[in-house]
């Protein structure tokens, strides 16, 4: 950490942490509301449209009446951590130093709670800015089992999230992610390994795996983000909050034969142990 009042030059703090000092001396430019107002376009075409692309992203909202040339969209969707949803060659790793575990789950059948669990980071507009939720899901259920929102896009939200599921819930037999550096790095690979828990990650050709995460951002955000305008931080937790207590303990889900994940959830395990 560059010290300014540390008797150590700033040049030297920086040689000494191979840091450049033109990253120490750089001030973040803050994001305009027009580009807010942009990226919320954008996130709404992505849920619409998850495989679409940059190019067809511009398209649309060209359509919108919105005139914006693709690299600012590329820009804004790696901001917003978004990409088109398809079948790839080869998948971008977003550290190449960080191991990729394999893929645990093909042609498993989930058929109890807590023998897989899930992950996403999503974007979230609020009236001036923006942040990032991770939810941490059980597929069986579709239980939503811990969640964070956080204004930066690090890690020690992402393991927060991890640790709080782990100590109210147990642990999982195997946990599936994408390949994304928050869920590759050691900090949180660390947490699933002292727990000895099965590290699953997406690979080539399988992205349809997050659709259970995919749908749940969707409900969330038709059903809670867009109708509020989260005036800050702690406003936009409160009320995720309630939304997440009704998303599991009263919305019925057709997929769940209309139940609710909370009973599926401690009715089967129940049920298991009995």
């Amino acid at each position: 950490m560059v010290d300014r009042n540390h008797p150590l030059p700033v040049i030297r703090q920086c040689a000494l942490l191979d840091l450049p000092r033109s990253t120490f001396y750089h001030t973040p430019k803050p994001i305009s509301d027009e580009e807010l107002e942009l990226m919320t376009l954008i996130d709404r075409c992505h849920l619409e449209h998850p495989f679409y692309g940059s190019r067809r992203i511009r398209d649309w909202l060209e359509d919108q009446g919105c005139a914006v040339n693709r690299k600012k969209v590329r820009r804004l969707m790696r901001t917003m951590d978004l990409a088109a949803l398809y079948p790839k060659r080869n998948l971008s790793l977003a550290n190449q130093a960080h191991k990729v575990y394999p893929y645990l789950l093909k042609n498993l059948v989930v058929e109890r709670p807590n023998q897989v669990w899930a992950t996403d980071i999503t974007y979230v507009p609020m009236a001036r800015g923006f942040v990032y939720l991770i939810a941490i899901m059980d597929w069986y259920s579709r239980k939503v089992l811990s969640w964070r929102l956080s204004n930066t896009f690090d890690t020690g939200f992402c393991v927060a999230a991890l640790q709080d599921a782990i100590e109210t819930y147990g642990k999982p037999e195997i946990f599936n992610t994408d390949q994304g550096s928050q869920f590759t790095s050691e900090e949180f690979v660390g947490v699933l390994k002292e727990h000895d828990i099965g590290i699953s990650m997406d690979g080539k050709g399988r992205w349809v795996d997050n659709v259970f995460v995919e749908r749940l951002w969707r409900s969330v955000k038709y059903e809670e983000v867009y109708l509020k305008a989260y005036g800050s931080l702690p406003e936009a937790r409160a009320s995720l909050g309630r939304y997440f207590a009704f998303y599991n303990e009263r919305r019925r889900h057709q997929s769940l034969d209309r139940k609710t994940p909370d009973s599926v959830y401690y009715g089967t395990a129940a049920r298991l142990a009995a």
